[in-house]
């Protein structure tokens, strides 16, 4: 089986975010950058998979030089191939078409991707190269069985969770419960030397019009301080949800 990993590279969550150039421009200083917890998840069920059958996994990036780093991480956890699409993802259409021109060329049975990334929470990117592939799609997946060319997989829906089964190819959007936290791979020194004998693809693309552009950045509202509120004091909260919350 051959398996495509899609990879997107994001700031770490204890990353302090700032703007520059009049709000308009994510402000990169500082920033350290890791592989989306999504796409780790599907990275490690996909290197499972490899482990029961021989199946071949590449990782694919859409990014700049500075995306290489992360790349290379995939190979040295155990990713046999890694591919770097090298523009600017600013736009989620732009970066699914450019995978699913990749993908046109280079036939994959399973394509595992995040169901979103942690930075701009898009969850745009699998459904669209399923419609532009014509493959099944299936999202939030927390669990995932392969019988030859049939996948069964678990994917959370509010209340609960509902299990469904389609024919290969296919494209899920994986997360955490897909594996655990605790179940992610960490490159160890031979994996890491691995690595360096392993092919990272750059592919340039040509300038088509990008969809979409970012105008500002607005960063989340302070929190108001906290006012407490006697238990016994219906008047004043009867007050303040009317004069200042305005709720009544």
């Amino acid at each position: 089986m051959k398996i495509l990993v899609c990879i997107s590279c994001v700031p770490d969550t204890t990353s302090k975010i700032n703007f520059i150039e009049n709000d308009t421009t994510f402000d990169t200083n500082g920033i350290q950058f890791v592989i989306n917890p999504n796409d780790e998840f599907g990275l490690t069920r996909a290197m499972w998979i490899k482990e029961m059958d021989n199946s071949t996994v590449d990782t694919i990036n859409v990014g700049l030089e500075n995306t290489e780093p992360i790349l290379k991480k995939t190979l040295a956890i155990g990713a046999d191939k890694a591919i770097r699409i090298n523009e600017k993802p600013t736009d989620g259409f732009r970066v699914a078409k450019l995978i699913s021109d990749y993908i046109s060329n280079n036939n994959y049975d399973l394509i595992i991707a995040g169901r979103e990334s942690i930075d701009y929470n898009g969850t745009m990117v699998p459904g669209i190269i399923s419609e532009i592939l014509n493959i099944n799609f299936i999202t939030n997946c927390v669990g995932l069985e392969i019988d030859g060319n049939k996948i069964t997989a678990k994917r959370e829906i509010e209340g609960g969770t509902e299990i469904l089964s389609c024919n290969l190819p296919a494209i899920i959007g994986g997360q955490k419960g897909l594996v655990e936290e605790s179940d992610l791979k960490i490159p160890n020194m031979r994996g890491i030397m691995q690595a360096r004998q392993k092919p990272l693809e750059i592919i340039e693309t040509e300038n088509d019009e990008i969809g979409t552009e970012i105008i500002k950045f607005y960063k989340p509202k302070e929190k108001e301080e906290i006012k407490m509120i006697d238990s016994e004091n219906l008047d004043e909260l009867v007050e303040i949800f009317n004069k200042n919350a305005k709720v009544i």
